[in-house]
Order: structure tokens, then C-alpha cells, then sequence
């Protein structure tokens, strides 16, 4: 088979497009035919190299995976993949809870993925999809759907009538949170860079945008919420955002957090968190029964992944430098 991979850290060039040899199954697992893999940040950080995590050289990077199962009793079937993988025996997954499993991982991660034309996944993780479902719409929606869910849903508990500012609308996450935010009844207040972002925000169902390079955002988040701020802040931009993100929330509010793409550092003043009742939220992924729930608005239509642009495998370092340079509104797709 043919895979885009890199046998050192760089920046995008160490991708390479090469024959190498098709994935060998472990018990419990079935071939899968890549037809479309979704970028992630994740899979930058990776290439770079990442402090204290070990990835194994050569790699194939790749989580947000739709394909066509070769293998076992589903042969031919339409899937997306759970992009988690847990063991299935500790107490945590037998509770249901896959992602608090000890030995989580991602696919793609520390194990090969989704940037070649086959991949050996865990019979498990596969998630049929309707023939309505093109594969890159499919590709373009487990990670960024299941996080959002897990942040707004199981974390952040978003009700009905509350305000939610999701920041960086044009990323995965910022463009799932905002429909989901929108399906719970909430009043979504988005942040993107320029007037067509912006506009497309509005599209996918923010009531209110600003634009983070030319407005002072608490000053709006005030305007917008008649000086008392917001309920819920869906935070993963980082040290850039981090120290508006808590002050735009209002008395007793939740900051859920899954990320840090401008850097890990998070300042706060405590007295400012106690005497305010506010929350902070870590999130980080979901189940897999998190990713059939969020999944059943998607093949009803009543959710839809953003696809930015879609090209060939032998693309990869291509689609890594438009991620890197932020020119996305939502998934970039490679295409197998």
C-alpha cells in the first residue's frame, strides 16, 4: 500500500509519500480501506515532535478516518472510526467510560493511522454510515464532533437559554461546537478572523460573532451579554485566550478547556475564581457510546461537518501547511 509518512521530526517536508508494507491484524481487529482521513493539530505536534511522548519511527499519522471494512463479518460495509482505542477489560472501560481507560490511545497516535490506504482498527471502533454520508463529510466529523459533545454535553452540562462563547469558530472543534451549542438551545457567540469567517460562523448557527483581530472581545462579550457575560466558554486555543476566556465569564460560570494550541500556560487569579463560583473544565475526547449519540444528529442531518478542502494523499505536506498557516475553515480532508 501507499501511506504519507515521516521517519523524523520537521517541519512539513519530512512527510513522504511511499509504498510500504500493508498492516499486519492483531486479534480483535479488521482491515479497513482508507478512502478519506480528516488533519488535526494533533497530527502537527507529531510531526514536529512532542516533549515527552515517544512516537514510534516511522509513523503514519491519522484519526479522523472513513473507509470501506475488507475484512471479517462487516466486508464492504460504509464506516467512520471511533478515533479512541482502549483495551476493554479494565474497570474503566467496562463502566463505559473508554476514555478514562489506562492505556487509551488514539488512532494515529501512538499506533499507525489514517494517512495511507489501509489501516488495521479494532472491530469495535467501526461506526456504519448511511449512503448518504459521503466520506470526507465522514472523515471530517468523529474527533471534532465526539470532543465538542463531551465538552458541552457531559462537562459543561449546557442548558437551554445559556450563552456560550466558542472561540476560533473556523477550527474542527470551534465549528461542531457551535451547531451543538446551537441543537442544546443555546445563544452561541463565536470568535473567527475576517468577514468571511465570520459570516460563515453565522451560517453554521452562531446568534453573534466577533472578530478576534479587530475587536476587543470581553468588551463585546459585555455589549452582547448586557454587562453580565457569558454561562459557558469553550476554550482550546490557549495562553493567547486563556486569560480573556476567564474573564468573560459570568458569576458561577464553566470554562471547558480541551486544548492548547498557542501553548499550555493558564494563568488565573484564585480570588477571582472562588469569589466568582466559577468552573474549570478539563475535557478530553469521549466514549464511544458519547460518539453514537452525537452521531444519530449527523446521519439526521441535523449536524454537519465542515469540510474546508480535500486533496490527494500525496498531498499530505500540503494539507500540513495549510493547517499550520490557519487558512481553514474547518476540516481539511485528505483524500485515498
Amino acid at each position: 500500500m501507499f501511506a504519507a509518512r515521516f521517519h523524523c521530526h520537521g517541519d512539513p517536508d519530512v512527510l513522504v509519500h511511499e509504498e510500504v508494507s500493508d498492516p499486519v491484524l492483531r486479534t480483535g481487529e479488521v482491515l479497513v480501506r482508507v478512502r478519506a482521513c480528516a488533519l488535526n493539530h494533533l497530527d502537527l505536534w507529531q510531526r514536529r515532535g512532542m516533549e515527552k511522548v515517544r512516537i514510534p519511527l516511522p509513523h503514519i499519522s491519522g484519526a479522523d478516518i472513513a473507509g470501506e471494512v475488507i475484512s471479517g463479518d462487516l466486508a464492504g460495509t460504509r464506516v467512520l472510526l471511533q478515533p479512541g482505542v482502549s483495551c476493554g477489560q479494565c474497570p474503566q472501560c467496562l463502566a463505559g467510560l473508554d476514555s478514562f481507560c489506562p492505556s487509551y490511545d488514539l488512532l494515529g497516535y501512538r499506533r499507525d493511522g489514517g494517512y495511507a490506504e489501509l489501516v488495521a482498527v479494532p472491530a469495535a471502533n467501526l461506526v456504519p454510515i448511511p449512503a448518504q454520508i459521503t466520506f470526507p463529510e465522514a472523515a471530517a466529523f468523529p474527533l471534532t464532533f465526539l470532543t465538542a459533545w463531551h465538552m458541552l454535553v457531559t462537562r459543561a452540562q449546557v442548558r437551554p437559554g445559556e450563552d456560550v462563547l466558542v472561540l476560533a469558530a473556523g477550527s474542527g472543534v470551534g465549528q461542531a461546537a457551535i451547531q451543538i451549542a446551537r441543537l442544546l438551545g443555546a445563544r452561541v457567540i463565536a470568535t473567527a478572523g475576517g468577514e468571511d469567517k465570520l459570516a460563515r460562523a453565522r451560517d453554521l448557527g452562531a446568534h453573534d460573532v466577533v472578530d478576534h483581530y479587530v475587536a476587543d472581545l470581553l468588551s463585546e462579550v459585555r455589549r452582547l451579554t448586557e454587562n453580565r457575560g457569558v454561562d459557558v466558554v469553550v476554550e482550546h486555543v490557549g495562553e493567547a485566550t486563556w486569560e480573556r476566556s476567564v474573564r468573560a465569564l459570568a458569576r458561577g460560570g464553566r470554562l471547558v478547556t480541551c486544548g492548547a494550541t498557542t501553548g499550555p500556560a493558564g494563568p488565573i487569579d484564585l480570588r477571582v475564581l472562588f469569589t466568582r463560583q466559577l468552573s474549570l473544565l478539563g475535557s478530553y475526547m469521549g466514549t464511544k457510546a458519547e460518539l453514537l449519540a452525537v452521531a444519530r444528529f449527523f446521519f439526521e442531518g441535523r449536524l454537519r461537518p465542515v469540510v474546508d478542502s480535500t486533496l490527494p494523499l500525496r498531498a499530505a505536506a500540503e494539507a500540513h501547511r495549510r493547517l499550520e498557516a490557519r487558512q481553514q475553515f474547518g476540516k481539511i480532508v485528505l483524500e485515498c
